[in-house]
């Protein structure tokens, strides 16, 4: 059965009288005074913003700055606002190398303390069920998924990686801060893998998705490195379809193709992407630029975690 997800954004214009400020409402609760603006349906895409500040305050957190971009570039979780500008700009603070604008529910729980492994599952209901909120990392075969894990929690070989596609065969646990789950997830389109080995893991992620209920967000990742693939746009599709609350994480990002031999700038893949994905959503769904080398997005994706689970733990 799919789960109706308290995290799924849409944005919404409100009445004149309040233009200075957005809200996300879920889609079975739109009142019937607001309407989907126009403005909202497109999806977001890289552009140049212009910085109008970054703060050091102490206790502001880390990884963010003001820009003006169009609202609708930008993902607004639930709780935040944006300051309206003209019809074209709004100011916000935003995480660095992404569209996530920053709300009240990023605090200063967003670094990892300690990450343990918990458990391996081949079925959903073997996976834990203390109901603490989960991520669940999915993407491509080789994607990245195993190195962002364990950059994230800043540990080398938490999760075993392998230059070998298809390593991960389970729906592996990790707990983290004791309080809360990332969860590494099989890569799809492993060509090599038997048909019936595919199929299963298909099945069992899927369904791990639409069964979750304490699953908050998927990142599904997306090699920047290389244009976009067929694939990644279906599956970006389905969970969109589905109605799973989904992060865009591009992977690979600090990787430079030699023009003379067509390669393009991670940049420009992401914004191709963007472009191509652009039918599936009605909003900006959120996206962030990653490198599990440089640890580039590590702090920030963190941060918009951070947001979104406290969020979660309290609705």
């Amino acid at each position: 059965m799919l789960l109706h997800h308290r995290l799924l954004p849409r944005l919404v214009l409100l009445p004149s009288t309040h233009t200075s400020t957005s809200t996300l409402l879920r889609p079975s609760r739109l009142p019937r005074h607001l309407s989907i603006s126009p403005r909202f349906c497109a999806l977001s895409h890289l552009a140049v913003p212009q910085i109008v500040d970054q703060s050091d305050n102490e206790g502001t957190p880390h990884g963010d700055v003001q820009v003006k971009l169009p609202l609708d570039r930008l993902f607004v979780p639930p709780g935040a606002t944006v300051d309206a500008g003209d019809q074209e700009a709004v100011s916000a603070r935003v995480l660095k190398g992404s569209n996530i604008v920053l709300g009240p529910y990023a605090r200063g729980d967003a670094q990892v303390v300690n990450a343990d492994f918990v458990k391996s599952s081949v079925r959903p209901d073997d996976c834990p069920r203390d109901g603490l909120p989960e991520f669940a990392l999915v993407g491509r075969s080789n994607v990245g998924k195993s190195s962002l894990l364990n950059s994230l929690v800043r540990r080398k070989r938490l999760a075993l990686t392998s230059k070998k596609p298809g390593k991960t065969q389970c729906i592996n646990h990790f707990k983290v801060n004791d309080s809360w789950y990332l969860v590494d997830l099989p890569g799809y389109g492993y060509a090599s893998a038997p048909q019936e080995a595919r199929t299963n893991w298909d099945e069992f992620t899927r369904n791990y998705f639409l069964s979750r209920e304490n699953l908050v967000s998927v990142f599904l990742l997306i090699d920047a490195s290389i244009p976009a693939k067929k694939i990644d746009l279906d599956y970006a599709s389905w969970l969109g379809q589905k109605k799973v609350p989904m992060t865009l994480v591009f992977t690979k990002c600090d990787k430079r193709k030699k023009k003379k031999n067509g390669g393009r700038r991670p940049e420009e893949n992401v914004e191709t992407f963007q472009s191509l994905i652009r039918e599936y959503f009605e909003a900006a769904p959120p996206w962030i630029m990653t490198s599990s080398v440089t640890n580039q997005g590590r702090d920030e994706i963190l941060l918009h975690m951070s947001q979104l689970r406290n969020y979660w733990l309290k609705h």
